[in-house]
């Protein structure tokens, strides 16, 4: 079977994300998928509103967006991914993100490229990741957006799947097939479940 290319664009801090993104890894070991990293940010989708639903007035949401646009520039989506990763795993204490250089040291990154966190420099590139991935779909809804190309089919687009725990195998990979089906549906719009919970980070 030929391989499905799933370009993923994420926002770094959200928690929810960073479990769809570990689903999506599982994925990739029980069916022909390669995933590709995209960045977009929740602060440029709630620019211009009247009110924060991120809670975040500081704009602290745009440091580890930009930091990962960097990564991206310097080192590729390869390092991209490491980085997102390390973000969620080294030195976190607590449900957040860990420290942005021990995640950087830990994605085999120069810590400097942390100082692009407090930047405008890659902010472009930021926003130019943010609106291919929400072109694809429209601004009524947030992160993570996956575009699935390959084998011949036409492109499938959705946002989610938003879970609270990471599937893994056989598992994964139904998850994976049922969104497929149901985002494929022409005319498909929206399918949820039951309210959501904490999402189990570990």
């Amino acid at each position: 079977m030929d391989k499905l290319i799933a370009d993923f664009w994420f926002d770094p801090s959200c928690p929810y994300t960073w479990i769809t993104s570990r689903w999506m890894l599982e994925v990739a070991k029980v069916r022909p998928v390669e995933v590709r990293w995209n960045l977009m940010s929740l602060s440029v989708l709630n620019e211009g509103r009247d009110d924060d639903p991120e809670g975040d007035p500081e704009g602290y949401l745009w440091v580890p967006v930009r930091i990962c646009a960097a990564v991206r520039r310097r080192y590729g989506g390869q390092a991209l991914g490491r980085f997102y990763t390390a973000l969620w795993t080294a030195g976190r204490d607590g449900d957040w993100l860990g420290d942005l250089h021990t995640a950087l040291a830990a994605a085999g990154l120069p810590v400097e490229l942390a100082e692009a966190g407090m930047s405008a420099e890659y902010d472009d590139e930021v926003r130019a990741s943010h609106a291919e991935g929400i072109g694809l779909i429209g601004d009524h809804v947030g992160t993570p957006v996956i575009a699935v190309t390959g084998a011949g089919a036409e492109r499938v687009v959705f946002f989610g799947p938003v879970i609270s725990r990471i599937p893994t195998g056989e598992e994964a990979g139904r998850l994976w097939d049922g969104t497929l089906l149901v985002a494929g549906v022409r005319g498909f719009h929206e399918l949820k479940g039951l309210p959501h919970e904490e999402p189990r980070l570990g």
